[in-house]
């Protein structure tokens, strides 16, 4: 349910951590409700931006993705600085070609 509310959003205002690595997958920017956060590689990759806790500081970012095409876009196409989506499929090969070798 989380995921399909993720993707239907435009952006995401959160605190969580979790949304945090979730939603650049999907290309969803993010407004963080915190005054730090441990999840420094969205902000550092562009995707999320730390607001604060301050209400017209998270009003200002959420109003600036609304109106702002240029921003949203460099936001939501920053990529995902968490992984590229495809880590189960490198493990399957190595395993396999591990395997393989083992019988030969």
């Amino acid at each position: 349910d989380m995921i399909w509310l993720l993707n239907k959003s435009y952006f995401v205002v959160t605190d969580s951590g979790g949304i945090q690595e979730e939603a650049p997958s999907l290309g969803k920017p993010i407004v963080v409700m915190r005054d730090v956060t441990e999840r420094t590689e969205g902000i550092d990759a562009g995707n999320a931006v730390l607001a604060g806790t301050k209400e017209d500081e998270i009003y200002n970012w959420t109003k600036r993705l609304l109106i702002d095409s240029e921003l949203y876009g460099q936001m939501s196409l920053a990529g995902n600085p968490y992984g590229d989506g495809i880590s189960a499929q490198r493990i399957c090969s190595i395993l396999q070609k591990y395997l393989a070798e083992k019988n030969d």
